[in-house]
């Protein structure tokens, strides 16, 4: 288990935590200034995303003596987990609110409105605190045809969303707004998200591995490597002897993107904590 399903879920998961995305939370004054912060001053992102390229220039030394300081302050305020289709598909499960709206982040790094958000919470859309409190904010950060604000879905359609989203190569991502409140799930690439670029090239991690690992069996997979093609991780390699893929466990983040483009279904998640490798690298 991740130090975040000991310390917000009980030793389960804590994504799938019902009192994890309880609207009780947003009663703290703090936690609701900084979504509405967050919201209000998309600019903020790319001044972040310059503040930790400039880290990554900083040398060795300083980095590895200020990364763990930097990455547990930024715990505590807003950061996201892997999460795979099958943990989508619970939370959906459980939560009675989902509304898609324009992802932030790829606002500021894209400069346009890209909508790859899923805001959820528990209660019923008119109900929803959550809700009240993004409608409330200003969207003069949107730029594009789709400025209408949020956008009601059902728990189908949004699920039926993030499948296309994931064979198109999306990574799925849990997101909190001060420990331990969860307001949203993202669908995150390499190339346009902040907090994967920020992670997976900076080497400041603000998006964190899945409970999960993948594993190819040999004896179905045919080589054809297109599950290569879409992991963002740099976790796959091919063994040319072999003619096979090959998944190296401490690079893989386990969002399962490389299963929707396996054609043999050769490709498959593992608990993590089973694959001594992966068990303790987050």
């Amino acid at each position: 288990m991740c130090e975040f399903c000991h310390k917000h879920g009980e030793g389960k998961k804590w994504y799938l935590q019902a009192q994890n995305y309880s609207e009780d939370l947003l009663s703290d004054l703090r936690r609701r200034k900084f979504i509405q912060d967050f919201f209000l001053h998309p600019e903020k992102l790319n001044e972040d995303l310059e503040k930790v390229e400039r880290f990554r220039r900083t040398p060795s030394f300083v980095r590895g003596v200020l990364t763990p300081f930097l990455v547990n302050r930024q715990k505590k305020v807003h950061w996201g987990q892997v999460v795979p289709i099958e943990d989508v598909e619970r939370i959906l499960g459980f939560v009675s609110s989902v509304v898609r709206m324009a992802c932030l982040c790829r606002q500021a790094t894209v400069g346009s409105e890209q909508r790859y958000c899923y805001g959820v919470s528990m209660v019923p859309q008119e109900k929803s605190q959550f809700r009240q409190l993004l409608e409330g904010i200003d969207v003069a950060y949107l730029t594009g045809p789709n400025t209408a604000g949020l956008e009601t879905l059902s728990k189908e359609q949004a699920l039926a969303n993030f499948r296309e989203l994931e064979k198109k190569g999306l990574c799925h991502t849990v997101w909190i707004f001060n420990a331990p409140f969860i307001g949203g799930i993202c669908n995150c690439d390499r190339s346009d998200c902040g907090a994967m670029r920020s992670t997976i090239t900076a080497g400041f991690p603000m998006m964190f591995r899945a409970e999960y690992v993948a594993g190819v069996n040999p004896d179905l997979c045919n080589g054809c490597r297109q599950c290569m093609r879409v992991c963002q991780f740099g976790a796959m390699g091919y063994s040319i002897a072999h003619e096979k893929v090959v998944i190296d466990p401490r690079r893989c983040y386990g969002c399962g993107i490389c299963r929707a483009s396996c054609t043999k279904n050769a490709i498959a998640l593992n608990e993590r904590s089973a694959i001594p490798l992966a068990a303790g690298v987050w």
